[in-house]
C-alpha cells in the first residue's frame, strides 16, 4: 500500500507512521492547503485536509491520501487551536476526524484575529524556532503534556479506525 502524505513537516509524518505502524510505503509531498494559511474555521481547517489529502493522493499516484491541518476555532470561551485530518481513497469519499482543543491565551489569540500566523506567532511568544515542526502550540501549552505529533496521531488513530472499518 502506498500512503501518500499532503506535507513535509515532520510532527504530521511521524503521526501518519505512527498510526499505519509498517502497513506500507510512506511517500511526503509537500502540498498546498488551498485555503488561508491561518485557517480560522473548522470549515476551512477541514476543507484544508481534505484538500491536501486529495492533492496528495493525486499527485503520489497512491493508494492512500493524507491531509492534516491546523486551524483555530472562535467560540464564545475564546479562540481555541484545532487540528483536522482526512483520508481519501480512489474508492471513496474523503473520511474525516478531529482532535483536540484548548484554548489559545488572550495574547495570542489577539494577534491571530489580526491576520497572523499562529506558526510565527508561537516561535515569536516561545522564543524558538520551527515551533510548529516541534511540539506545537499544544505542546508549549500544555507544559509538554501532548505534543503537534501525538495530538495529530490521536487525529490519524481515528481517520485509519474509520478506514479500516469501512473496508
Amino acid at each position: 500500500m502506498k500512503i501518500i502524505i499532503g506535507s513535509k513537516n515532520p510532527a504530521k509524518i511521524t503521526a501518519v507512521k505512527n498510526s499505519f505502524s509498517h502497513e506500507g510505503e510512506f511517500v511526503s509531498l509537500d502540498i498546498p492547503s488551498g485555503v488561508s494559511e491561518q485557517p480560522f474555521s473548522d470549515e476551512e481547517t477541514i476543507k484544508g485536509a481534505i484538500n491536501r489529502a486529495e492533492a496528495a493522493l493525486k499527485q503520489g499516484n497512491g493508494d492512500i491520501g493524507i491531509g492534516l491541518e491546523g486551524g483555530v476555532q472562535e467560540t464564545s470561551y475564546g479562540l481555541l487551536i484545532c487540528n483536522w485530518g482526512a483520508l481519501v481513497t480512489n474508492e471513496s469519499e474523503p473520511i474525516i476526524a478531529g482532535g483536540a482543543r484548548i484554548p489559545l491565551p488572550e495574547e495570542i489569540a489577539v494577534r491571530l484575529r489580526a491576520g497572523e500566523e499562529l506558526g510565527p506567532v508561537m516561535e515569536d511568544y516561545a522564543k524558538n524556532k520551527n515551533v510548529r515542526k516541534q511540539e506545537g502550540a499544544v505542546g508549549i501549552f500544555t507544559s509538554g503534556m501532548v505534543n503537534r505529533s501525538e495530538m495529530f496521531t490521536h487525529v490519524m488513530n481515528l481517520l485509519v479506525g474509520q478506514y479500516k472499518r469501512s473496508i
